[in-house]
């Protein structure tokens, strides 16, 4: 089981939950982060840390968000490690 980065993280400023993050799974597109399913530890951390509750265990992501499971393990091939330190938002 791994962590999910669901659609309630689209155009969202807080990067608390990568601020958490033992092992930097949490990569960063352009307005929102996913979860590399192979470098999370399933420690947790970050799912109390996301005010947007964005953050779901693999089992329990919503039947609306299932998508982002295959999004989170295809998207983190791609795009970089996200370090907590630049805010992912889109343009208003």
């Amino acid at each position: 089981m791994t962590h999910v980065v669901t659609s309630a993280c689209v155009k969202c400023k807080y990067q608390d939950c990568v601020a958490v993050c033992p092992v930097e799974c949490f990569r960063e597109a352009d307005d929102y982060l996913v979860i590399d399913p192979y470098d999370c530890i399933d420690c947790g951390a970050c799912i109390p840390e996301c005010p947007v509750e964005a953050i779901f265990t693999e089992e329990d992501v919503p039947d609306e968000e299932q998508e982002w499971i295959e999004k989170n393990e295809r998207e983190s091939e791609i795009h970089p490690v996200a370090y907590g330190d630049s805010p992912v938002l889109a343009a208003d």
